[in-house]
């Protein structure tokens, strides 16, 4: 019998080595050995991906592997997803999500997204290079709680400033994400932001940590 680390171990490599068929045994495997299907997605499949980006980063990978790594990741979730316990302070919330107008990128974009996915959050996903009012039209119609921006270059980086203050004109208590490689934690509250997602893996919990947040405000 594998330990958990192995299982999580296989998870992992399967997903960075992109090789669907051993994810979906190792998922079987850790449903079989009871291990908790929301740790071994968070900590396999997840932490996997993450590892997927870093090397899309550093050319390493290039757009065909990290598809090919997102199909062995979504294997492993089918088998795994339908097993995660419902959370009893029921965390479903919506998240706005989109790559910032000027920017085609949306590799990180789309691996947050992933893992909005994962947590069981209901995403509405802009694309990328989103005209700058889309991202307030979209958060008033679909009344989501969080809009999670990302910007790859510094100059797609400033219409983030101007989204920000659109959003919260019309609704201060939207929480608004910021992620992307020229954007920091300086940077999210210089523009006014709630959070700042430095990976996708921390995205949800940052999102999970503003709702809560929001919700205390609300109070």
């Amino acid at each position: 019998m594998a330990t958990k680390e192995e299982v999580l171990e296989k998870l992992k490599t399967g997903v960075v080595d992109f090789q669907e068929d051993d994810v979906k045994d190792a998922a079987q495997e850790a449903l079989d050995n009871g291990f908790d299907a929301l740790e071994m997605i968070m900590d396999g499949l997840a932490a996997g991906m993450e590892i997927v980006g870093e090397l899309y980063d550093s050319n390493e990978y290039f757009v065909p592997e990290v598809l090919m790594c997102a199909d062995a990741l979504y294997g492993g979730l089918d088998i795994l997803r339908p097993h995660i316990p419902e959370k009893k302070e029921g965390i479903k919330a919506q998240v706005v999500i989109g790559s910032i107008q000027g920017d085609v990128h949306d590799i990180g974009k789309n691996l947050v997204k992933m893992m909005f996915d994962v947590a069981g959050w209901e995403i509405h996903d802009l694309g990328r290079d989103v005209p700058l009012e889309k991202f307030v039209e979209e958060q008033l119609n679909t009344e989501s709680e969080v809009v999670a921006m990302s910007a790859m270059m510094t100059t797609t980086m400033l219409g983030m400033k101007k989204v920000i203050k659109m959003i919260k004109d019309k609704n201060p208590n939207v929480a608004i994400m910021l992620g992307g490689s020229p954007v920091t934690q300086d940077v999210a509250n210089l523009f006014g932001a709630d959070g700042y997602a430095e990976s996708a893996g921390n995205a949800v919990s940052e999102g999970i940590k503003m709702i809560g947040r929001l919700r205390e405000v609300q109070k």
